[in-house]
């Protein structure tokens, strides 16, 4: 049986590198939204990030005729009552210049995480990161998972590796932020190495039974 082709609905080369890379053993070419024309993003309307993802992985299998997987990731801050939550990518969407690059957005999400805490002390920063999978062939979800990391925002940037939120996402068990570690201690520890690592579960035991 030829190789499964396998969507990742993202266009953050970040999260498909990480994806890629806990995949890379099993008999699957991971593919993303740019390998592929391009069609119309959904309207990401769920209320948490599991309804998002499932939202996502269905629409583009069905736009794609392929296995589809989505996630749904952001972060939860305790003090913001669960903001920016599912609105993460998009926190700080009044900021954003025309055509601001991924960078820029997330410079200026970072900049109103910490505008908004001004004055919290660090007992009440803490904050989780949340990743949630789904997997859909046509309009039928496959398999799920969700993956959760708990931390702290910190006062002030540090660390050069990462994306989005992780120069001020802080884990006091080890010591730094998300944005300190290398490729391979943060898939250790992170939501989404989490959730991708129980969704590699998944997938293993779908090919088998597609074989």
């Amino acid at each position: 049986m030829s190789t499964r082709e396998l969507v990742v609905a993202t266009g953050n080369p970040s999260k498909l590198k990480e994806i890629r890379a806990v995949l890379g053993t099993l008999d699957v070419t991971v593919l993303s939204l740019a390998d592929l024309p391009d069609c119309p993003e959904p309207v990401e309307d769920g209320a948490t990030f599991a309804a998002n993802a499932a939202l996502k992985a269905r629409y583009y299998a069905t736009q794609t005729g392929r296995w589809c997987l989505a996630d749904d990731s952001g972060l939860a801050v305790d003090a913001l009552s669960g903001e920016p939550g599912v609105h993460s990518a998009r926190y700080a969407t009044e900021d954003y210049p025309a055509e601001a690059s991924r960078d820029v957005r997330d410079a200026l999400n970072n900049t109103k995480l910490l505008r908004e805490l001004t004055g919290v002390d660090d007992a009440q920063r803490a904050a989780r990161f949340v990743c949630a999978l789904a997997l859909a062939e046509g309009d039928r979800v496959l398999a799920e998972t969700q993956g959760t990391i708990e931390g702290r925002i910190a006062h002030d940037y540090a660390g050069d590796n990462g994306f989005g939120y992780d120069p001020l996402f802080f884990v006091p068990a080890m010591g730094g932020t998300t944005a300190q570690m290398d490729a391979a201690q943060k898939n250790a520890i992170s939501h989404r190495g989490q959730a991708v690592e129980q969704f590699k579960t998944l997938l293993a035991a779908l090919l088998a039974e597609r074989a």
